[in-house]
């Protein structure tokens, strides 16, 4: 069976069709760069060409990156526009894709449903959690495989400031830190979710799960286990099908 997937990100939008019997995709991906400012409009017109790359007319799952209520409504927008906020997104976006059915959830949650099911999550009990790194910081929380949702916490406070100031890839990029740098901002984040959460294990992805060798050998001192996202960038894509092959069910 295949569902398309979208993931909306604060740099890009990317998608394709997903075999959800495998959990990969189909064809090679196709992104387009996040508009700036990253308006509710000017987002769906590239989730538009994303999703008309491909000509595909069956259900789309898409993520978003802030907290989804209902599976529709938007009520944070941390790293795109703030005109989101209490954005109907899924009436949006189902009207800019000609009234296609549409699945809208969190973009960590999406990456964590997939990882759960096809990557380093599977077959993991306890309490397991999914932290994006990219423009943001994304979670996913499970608790014995069932995901609590939009949890978002890359917006705890670290140092004073939200910790995806400190630790996100963007913050590496903007601050020109090295690997060991960052990895302390990392370890420190890490060590405050631990506190809070104790979990079993932490998945690592986003982007930067391509370059695990890098920054997860020099991160100490954290009792749970870490290991980066095995659909590494491909997860919140995965995720998303997933999400709209259950509802269109």
């Amino acid at each position: 069976m295949q569902i398309f997937g979208v993931d909306i990100g604060g740099s890009g939008i990317k998608g394709a069709p997903v075999d959800l019997d495998r959990g990969d995709l189909t064809e090679e991906r196709h992104k387009v760069l996040t508009p700036h400012p990253a308006t509710p409009d000017a987002v769906a017109d590239g989730v538009k060409e994303v999703v008309g790359h491909f000509g595909w007319t069956g259900p789309v799952g898409i993520t978003f990156p802030g907290v989804v209520a209902d599976g529709a409504t938007i009520r944070t927008a941390a790293n795109v526009d703030k005109a989101w906020v209490d954005t109907d997104a899924r009436a949006l976006l189902g009207e800019r894709l000609g009234g296609l059915p549409v699945t809208v959830l969190n973009d960590a949650d999406a990456a964590g449903v997939a990882e759960m099911q096809f990557g380093a999550g599977r077959g993991r009990r306890g309490t397991v959690l999914l932290l994006t790194f990219g423009t943001g910081i994304g979670s996913a929380l499970f608790i014995d495989g069932e995901l609590v949702p939009n949890t978002e916490l890359g917006h705890l406070e670290l140092g004073g400031h939200d910790a995806e100031k400190r630790a996100s890839t963007k913050a590496k990029e903007d601050h020109e830190l090295t690997w060991e740098h960052w990895a302390r901002r990392v370890t420190k984040y890490l060590a405050h979710v631990e506190m809070l959460f104790s979990p079993e294990l932490f998945i690592i992805g986003g982007g930067v799960s391509r370059k695990a060798d890098k920054f997860l050998p020099l991160i100490e001192g954290i009792k749970a286990e870490i290991v980066p996202a095995q659909l590494q960038n491909n997860a919140g894509i995965v995720g998303a099908a997933m999400r709209a092959a259950k509802t269109a069910s």
